[in-house]
């Protein structure tokens, strides 16, 4: 064997082709996650802004609302310092998802119901959850990557983990709003 056709550490060094479509799927990658981003943040918004008047739901999930645009702005500039461009196509496919949402059936054929908001705390709660695996998987590729911060990459999961905390919170509440009889606590953290 020739050592010229080892890298280092005697592997083989991968040919250009498998990096290219390396690069090519984290691109995709973060795109799909983006779209997801701006549907999450707009659905944050509705949220915030449907509980706005709420005193046990409205701050929280202002800031929680606030947090999840940081974070959309986060993943907009590690996308820039990868060359990754946002999918024009999957923002509007994104968009026109969580407006779509708006639809659904919850009980209430013109106005918000409890309903609304406990479906909105659990897709928020998938939501947050799915971008805590994106920074995960993107600290797994510190090394390879130098692009990519390990410090800021283990912030965003902490921040993703007092988000779910958040999130949770509020959700056990809604389900006493929704779901459980009139002064009835049993399961939930009522502190209202």
């Amino acid at each position: 064997m020739r050592s010229s056709s080892f890298g280092a550490g005697g592997a083989a060094p991968r040919p250009r082709s498998v990096e290219a479509a390396h690069q090519k799927h984290l691109s995709v990658y973060l795109q799909d996650h983006f779209a997801g981003a701006t549907a999450g943040a707009d659905l944050a918004r509705r949220a915030a802004g449907s509980n706005r008047d709420d005193e046990g739901y409205g701050a929280p999930l202002r800031e929680l609302a606030g947090e999840i645009d940081e974070d959309r702005d986060s993943l907009r500039s590690l996308m820039d310092r990868l060359h990754v461009r946002a999918d024009p196509v999957k923002q509007l496919a994104a968009w026109t998802g969580e407006k779509a949402g708006r639809l659904k059936l919850n009980g209430h054929l013109l106005t918000y119901s409890p309903l609304s908001r406990l479906e909105e705390l659990e897709l928020l709660a998938l939501g947050v959850t799915g971008k805590r695996a994106l920074w995960q998987t993107l600290h797994l590729l510190v090394q390879q990557e130098p692009r990519l911060s390990a410090p800021e990459l283990g912030r965003l999961v902490s921040r993703a983990d007092e988000q779910l905390e958040k999130i949770e919170a509020c959700r056990r509440n809604a389900v006493g709003d929704a779901l459980l009889s009139p002064g009835s606590t049993v399961g939930t953290d009522r502190r209202r």
